[in-house]
């Protein structure tokens, strides 16, 4: 089993701690920062998607019902 990890943050971004490649829709790989964890975005808002730029801070996103958990 792999030790892979994605946190939701509260109210914010998806974290990518590990090198998860990343797929568009069509099968493209999409460039991560070599070795380095990255963030995803959640809020739409970004100017750099699929890449968190920090404008959830500012955009009113809510994220706190966003993520459920199971059962």
């Amino acid at each position: 089993m792999s030790d892979l990890q994605i946190t939701i943050r509260e109210n914010g971004s998806l974290r990518i701690d590990e090198a998860i490649p990343l797929v568009d829709h069509e099968g493209n790989v999409i460039t991560t920062p070599e070795g380095k964890p990255y963030s995803l975005c959640r809020c739409g808002g970004s100017s750099n998607k699929p890449f968190c730029d920090g404008s959830h801070r500012t955009n009113g996103f809510d994220g706190t019902l966003a993520a459920q958990k199971d059962g």
